[in-house]
Protein backbone atom coordinates (compact mmCIF):
# COMPACT_ATOMS: atom_id res chain seq x y z
CA UNK A 1 0.00 0.00 0.00
CA UNK A 2 1.26 3.15 -0.84
CA UNK A 3 1.19 6.71 0.99
CA UNK A 4 -2.04 7.17 -1.42
CA UNK A 5 -3.68 4.61 -0.79
CA UNK A 6 -5.76 3.53 3.06
CA UNK A 7 -7.10 1.40 4.68
CA UNK A 8 -10.52 2.73 6.31
CA UNK A 9 -11.60 -0.84 7.25
CA UNK A 10 -10.20 -3.88 6.66
CA UNK A 11 -13.74 -4.90 4.68
CA UNK A 12 -12.15 -1.53 1.99
CA UNK A 13 -9.27 -0.70 0.28
CA UNK A 14 -8.73 3.16 -0.73
CA UNK A 15 -7.12 5.53 -3.45
CA UNK A 16 -6.98 8.91 -2.68
CA UNK A 17 -5.31 11.24 -5.23
CA UNK A 18 -4.95 14.83 -6.20
CA UNK A 19 -6.16 15.45 -9.27
CA UNK A 20 -4.91 19.09 -10.83
CA UNK A 21 -7.94 19.49 -13.15
CA UNK A 22 -11.54 20.85 -11.97
CA UNK A 23 -13.98 19.38 -10.07
CA UNK A 24 -15.97 19.37 -13.28
CA UNK A 25 -13.50 18.06 -15.45
CA UNK A 26 -12.56 15.01 -12.90
CA UNK A 27 -16.87 14.38 -13.14
CA UNK A 28 -17.19 14.44 -16.81
CA UNK A 29 -14.46 11.91 -16.82
CA UNK A 30 -15.91 9.70 -14.58
CA UNK A 31 -19.60 9.85 -16.74
CA UNK A 32 -19.58 10.52 -19.68
CA UNK A 33 -18.62 7.02 -22.93
CA UNK A 34 -16.03 9.56 -23.81
CA UNK A 35 -14.25 10.36 -20.49
CA UNK A 36 -14.72 6.60 -18.97
CA UNK A 37 -13.31 5.31 -22.15
CA UNK A 38 -9.92 7.43 -21.87
CA UNK A 39 -9.54 5.80 -19.02
CA UNK A 40 -11.01 2.85 -17.54
CA UNK A 41 -9.12 -0.37 -16.62
CA UNK A 42 -6.29 -1.73 -16.20
CA UNK A 43 -3.08 -0.57 -18.38
CA UNK A 44 -2.46 -2.40 -21.35
CA UNK A 45 -6.25 -2.60 -21.47
CA UNK A 46 -8.67 -0.64 -24.13
CA UNK A 47 -12.52 0.11 -22.82
CA UNK A 48 -15.54 0.79 -24.81
CA UNK A 49 -18.41 1.67 -23.15
CA UNK A 50 -21.57 -0.48 -24.27
CA UNK A 51 -24.11 1.12 -21.42
CA UNK A 52 -23.75 4.64 -19.30
CA UNK A 53 -26.93 5.73 -17.46
CA UNK A 54 -25.58 7.84 -14.40
CA UNK A 55 -28.42 8.55 -12.39
CA UNK A 56 -29.92 6.88 -9.07
CA UNK A 57 -31.27 3.12 -10.43
CA UNK A 58 -29.21 3.64 -13.62
CA UNK A 59 -25.78 0.90 -14.26
CA UNK A 60 -23.13 0.81 -16.76
CA UNK A 61 -21.50 -1.86 -18.60
CA UNK A 62 -18.11 -1.27 -19.60
CA UNK A 63 -15.95 -3.90 -22.06
CA UNK A 64 -12.20 -4.05 -20.94
CA UNK A 65 -10.19 -5.82 -23.49
CA UNK A 66 -6.51 -7.32 -23.16
CA UNK A 67 -4.21 -5.53 -25.70
CA UNK A 68 -0.85 -7.65 -24.98
CA UNK A 69 -0.56 -11.25 -26.17
CA UNK A 70 1.10 -11.89 -22.66
CA UNK A 71 -1.80 -10.54 -20.82
CA UNK A 72 -4.10 -12.38 -22.67
CA UNK A 73 -2.27 -16.05 -22.37
CA UNK A 74 -2.35 -14.97 -18.69
CA UNK A 75 -5.95 -14.44 -18.33
CA UNK A 76 -6.46 -17.61 -21.18
CA UNK A 77 -4.39 -19.96 -18.25
CA UNK A 78 -6.61 -18.81 -15.45
CA UNK A 79 -9.97 -19.80 -17.36
CA UNK A 80 -10.50 -16.67 -18.62
CA UNK A 81 -11.42 -14.64 -21.77
CA UNK A 82 -9.46 -11.90 -22.76
CA UNK A 83 -12.86 -9.08 -22.65
CA UNK A 84 -14.65 -8.91 -19.64
CA UNK A 85 -17.21 -6.37 -18.65
CA UNK A 86 -17.45 -4.50 -16.13
CA UNK A 87 -21.26 -4.30 -14.82
CA UNK A 88 -22.24 -1.74 -12.13
CA UNK A 89 -26.06 -0.41 -10.48
CA UNK A 90 -25.85 3.32 -9.35
CA UNK A 91 -27.06 4.02 -6.09
CA UNK A 92 -26.13 7.29 -5.15
CA UNK A 93 -25.72 10.16 -8.04
CA UNK A 94 -24.39 13.26 -6.49
CA UNK A 95 -23.08 15.59 -9.19
CA UNK A 96 -19.97 16.64 -9.15
CA UNK A 97 -19.52 15.27 -5.60
CA UNK A 98 -20.21 11.64 -5.34
CA UNK A 99 -20.67 8.71 -6.72
CA UNK A 100 -21.78 5.12 -5.18
CA UNK A 101 -22.40 1.92 -7.12
CA UNK A 102 -22.57 -2.07 -6.43
CA UNK A 103 -20.68 -4.22 -9.17
CA UNK A 104 -21.24 -7.58 -10.08
CA UNK A 105 -18.38 -9.65 -9.56
CA UNK A 106 -19.39 -12.58 -11.88
CA UNK A 107 -16.12 -12.66 -13.92
CA UNK A 108 -13.67 -15.09 -11.42
CA UNK A 109 -14.25 -19.17 -12.29
CA UNK A 110 -15.08 -21.35 -9.61
CA UNK A 111 -16.60 -18.24 -7.73
CA UNK A 112 -20.30 -18.03 -7.41
CA UNK A 113 -21.47 -13.83 -8.53
CA UNK A 114 -21.32 -11.70 -5.76
CA UNK A 115 -21.56 -7.29 -5.84
CA UNK A 116 -18.77 -5.60 -4.57
CA UNK A 117 -19.65 -1.70 -3.74
CA UNK A 118 -17.33 1.35 -4.97
CA UNK A 119 -17.69 5.20 -3.65
CA UNK A 120 -16.23 8.00 -5.85
CA UNK A 121 -15.85 11.01 -3.76
CA UNK A 122 -14.66 14.51 -5.28
CA UNK A 123 -14.24 17.78 -3.84
CA UNK A 124 -12.27 20.98 -5.36
CA UNK A 125 -9.73 22.17 -3.51
CA UNK A 126 -8.38 26.06 -2.52
CA UNK A 127 -6.19 27.45 -5.41
CA UNK A 128 -7.75 24.96 -7.92
CA UNK A 129 -7.74 20.86 -8.22
CA UNK A 130 -9.61 17.88 -7.35
CA UNK A 131 -9.02 15.91 -4.24
CA UNK A 132 -10.12 12.31 -5.45
CA UNK A 133 -11.12 9.36 -3.50
CA UNK A 134 -12.41 5.70 -4.28
CA UNK A 135 -13.50 3.43 -1.96
CA UNK A 136 -14.14 -0.63 -2.98
CA UNK A 137 -15.01 -3.33 -1.01
CA UNK A 138 -12.66 -6.27 -0.63
CA UNK A 139 -12.94 -9.00 -2.79
CA UNK A 140 -13.46 -12.88 -1.71
CA UNK A 141 -9.98 -13.18 -0.99
CA UNK A 142 -6.63 -11.49 -0.81
CA UNK A 143 -5.44 -12.27 -4.00
CA UNK A 144 -7.68 -11.03 -6.00
CA UNK A 145 -7.82 -7.85 -3.84
CA UNK A 146 -4.45 -7.31 -4.40
CA UNK A 147 -5.16 -7.29 -8.14
CA UNK A 148 -8.08 -5.21 -7.91
CA UNK A 149 -6.21 -2.76 -5.70
CA UNK A 150 -3.62 -3.30 -8.04
CA UNK A 151 -6.12 -2.52 -11.25
CA UNK A 152 -7.67 0.58 -9.90
CA UNK A 153 -4.47 1.83 -9.05
CA UNK A 154 -2.94 1.67 -12.91
CA UNK A 155 -6.62 3.10 -14.25
CA UNK A 156 -6.80 5.81 -11.15
CA UNK A 157 -3.15 6.75 -12.35
CA UNK A 158 -4.41 6.63 -15.91
CA UNK A 159 -6.84 8.98 -14.70
CA UNK A 160 -4.46 11.28 -13.14
CA UNK A 161 -2.25 11.11 -16.40
CA UNK A 162 -4.95 12.66 -18.36
CA UNK A 163 -5.96 15.25 -15.38
CA UNK A 164 -2.16 16.56 -15.05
Amino acid sequence: MTANQKALNPKQFVIDRTLKASVEKVWRMWTTKEGLEKWWGPEDFSSTVRHLDVRAGGRFEIVMTAMLPEIIAHLKAAGMDESSVAKGDYTVVEPTRRLVYTNAVDFVPGVPPYTSTTIVEMSALPGGGTRLIVTNDVMHDEQWTAMATMGWTQQIGKLEKLMN
